[in-house]
């Protein structure tokens, strides 16, 4: 992994932050089966490989983010050689005791080298110092590499929400106590 410097972000970061591609490939996705009786609903996120690599685009539009970072509660960026290269957004309102990650993301030629991960670590740390017991993760299932990062730090799947973005996809929530 690069060295790099994770800090709270400043006014002048948020360029950086718009530049960044948000979009990723993927391999494969969770896809989700509901199974309905009259008793009881069932999920089932089943690992599927697709025939090709498909480009995902991001759920969220990049260019209202910005007017979003001001409104949550940490964003903490990575720096590189003086280059900001990716950010996670934090927000403590979204559940109680909860520190809650909506977006993260690394510039594309520094992805798969531990950056991500070190924001992670670094937003667990962030929601310790701010006295909450849960670091909650959320993605698409199209995002292979976020859900197989989140399952290397140990969380666990913990929920899902149909429909939860603007372009009607499936969030999945990855949480992981802090104590």
């Amino acid at each position: 992994m690069p060295e790099i410097e994770i800090r709270p972000a400043i006014s002048s970061d948020i360029p950086a932050l718009m530049a960044v591609d948000h979009n990723y490939s993927s391999d494969y996705v969770w896809q989700m089966e509901l199974q309905a009786e009259e008793t009881q609903v069932q999920a089932i996120f089943r690992q599927v490989r697709l025939p090709r690599s498909v480009r995902v685009e991001y759920p969220r539009p990049v260019s209202p983010l910005a007017d979003d970072w001001i409104n949550r509660s940490g964003l903490l960026v990575a720096v590189h050689e003086g280059e900001t290269i990716g950010y996670i957004s934090l927000n403590l309102h979204l559940a109680p005791r909860t520190t809650w990650a909506t977006d993260l993301a690394v510039i594309r030629r520094l992805r798969r080298q531990g950056i991500g991960s070190a924001l992670v670590l670094a937003a667990r740390e962030w929601g310790g110092q701010h006295d909450t017991r849960r670091l909650v993760l959320e993605m698409q299932p199209k995002n292979y590499p976020a859900i197989q990062m989140a399952h290397k730090l140990g969380f666990e799947l913990c929920g899902y929400n149909d429909r939860y973005y603007a372009n009607n996809d499936i969030a999945l929530f990855f949480g992981k106590s802090l104590r």
